[in-house]
């Protein structure tokens, strides 16, 4: 049973820990970004690795909850606590810095409140690039981002997070520092925990620094929006790209149209440049080495798709500018899906052969249960689906409460009976709780009880997140 963050509690450490540390908790703290959950809690901000193990030490000692707290932008519930008793909650906004680049390693070595958007600048004054990118990448924070494993728009080249690390520096559940910041590409020196810390969401330890893997930028870029006759027909178009350009292909996303008209609904500026607009769209994305022309190689893939019938439209960016136009009709319908209010939304993953399948039985069973419109986009190279349930235009979300609980477990089932995953990218949190029971594997989900039985036996990390408390 844990015990509250009370001002007794929190007046024991006011002689261990700077006054810098004690925060006031703010709605940035207490609430998530879809308005599902309110959290409670104290709010505390080290400023150093130490300060994190002195808080833990003595949250682990009188058996209060930690809730990590990045920047607070993660979609499932997992930076915010509603239920029981009130929870530190552990901001390390404060850490930020930037500890060290090594370009020639391709490696730089960062806190875990350090922003993305700063990771990604420090990255480019040194001629390099980190390629995690993804739309809160002007808040969101390298730790929160490695405890949810997060993905994005660069996953199809580059991998997800984990993908993009190199070693780590933890805290565990009783105060303990793991001083795991190796800049090695290979160390089989026993477990990796690494690998174990990263997607735990704060419920194995919490992590406090990255190194993290860096990239050489690609000497020239482009970017191009396709007309596709439908989900199967932008499969062929992927793999006729990567035919031709093999893994230089960076990114490639599918948008239903039903997003952009949720732009202009919602009042927001970006604009696809196709007229008609079609129903289905590709945007691609390529980096390619010195001697090789992007526009050349994106013409010579759009006249392919037009010969082979997956394709009779189509925009190929000519400046950085228009690249960045239509980079914003991708990166701008999650604020656009904000304003209009879901009914549900889903981060689903089916095996790549499966997305026109699960697409097409997907509608009908939805549109069974009432009229509903669906916005289904997202990272078709990775099979990565967000699939969102939105009320006809005239309708409220909230007038479809009653079917919400029904609409997730027909976009959640269908997904599990192609193999499926029902959180791709945004973890578990405390959303997806109940899904992992309903849809994991029993002996994975006995090994992850055993696993956090063994490193947090009092259950005091982000109590309620991934596993039930």
């Amino acid at each position: 049973m844990l015990n509250a963050a009370t001002p007794e509690f929190l007046h024991t450490l006011r002689d261990r820990l700077p006054e810098a540390a004690f925060r006031q908790a703010g709605p940035e703290h207490l609430e998530e970004p879809r308005g599902r959950y309110r959290g409670q809690g104290v709010l505390l901000a080290p400023g150093s690795t130490e300060e994190v193990a002195t808080i833990l030490s003595a949250c682990h000692a009188a058996r209060v909850g930690v809730v990590p707290h990045g920047g607070g932008t993660g979609l499932v519930g997992g930076q915010v606590m509603q239920d029981g008793v009130a929870p530190v909650i552990l901001s390390l906004a404060r850490m930020d810095r930037i500890r060290d680049v090594y370009p020639s390693e391709n490696v730089l070595v960062a806190e875990a409140g350090a922003i993305l958007a700063d990771v990604q600048n420090a990255a480019r004054e040194t001629g390099r690039m980190f390629p995690l990118s993804l739309a809160s990448e002007g808040s969101a924070r390298i730790g929160g981002l490695l405890a949810t494993n997060a993905g994005g728009l660069n996953v199809l080249r580059y991998g997800n997070a984990r993908a993009q690390c190199l070693g780590l520096e933890v805290v565990t559940a009783d105060g303990k520092i793991w001083a795991g910041l190796t800049r090695l590409y290979k160390d089989n020196t026993g477990y990796d925990l690494r690998d174990l810390m990263i997607g735990a969401e704060g419920t194995l330890g919490v992590i406090t620094a990255a190194a993290l893997k860096l990239a050489p930028v690609p000497a020239a870029s482009g970017t191009a929006l396709f007309q596709v006759a439908s989900p199967r027909a932008a499969l062929d178009l992927l793999a006729l790209a990567r035919d031709r350009v093999g893994d230089n292909v960076t990114a490639f996303e599918l948008m239903h149209r039903q997003g952009p008209e949720f732009l202009i609904e919602a009042g927001l500026d970006a604009r696809v440049p196709l007229d008609p607009m079609p129903e289905w769209m590709v945007l691609v994305e390529l980096g390619l080495p010195e001697g090789l022309r992007p526009e050349d190689s994106l013409a010579a893939i759009f006249e392919a798709a037009v010969a082979a019938g997956l394709s009779d439209d189509g925009v190929i960016a000519s400046s950085e500018a228009q690249a960045a136009a239509l980079w914003s009709v991708r990166e701008t319908i999650p604020e656009a899906n904000r304003r209009i209010g879901s009914i549900s939304s889903h981060d689903i993953s089916v095996p790549l052969s499966s997305v026109p399948d699960f697409i097409a039985q997907g509608g009908p069973a939805l549109r069974a249960l009432g009229d509903v419109r669906i916005n289904c986009f997202g990272h078709l190279g990775d099979g990565n689906l967000h699939y969102n349930v939105f009320p006809p235009r005239d309708r409220d979300r909230k007038d479809y409460e009653d079917i919400r609980p029904r609409v997730k477990e027909i976009v959640h089932d269908l997904a599990h009976a192609f193999g499926g995953s029902v959180s791709a990218e945004h973890g578990i949190g405390r959303l997806k709780v109940g899904d992992l029971e309903r849809y994991g594997d029993p002996a994975k989900l006995a090994m992850m009880r055993a696993i956090k039985s063994a490193l947090d036996p009092r259950g005091i990390l982000n109590p309620g997140a991934v596993l039930r408390s």
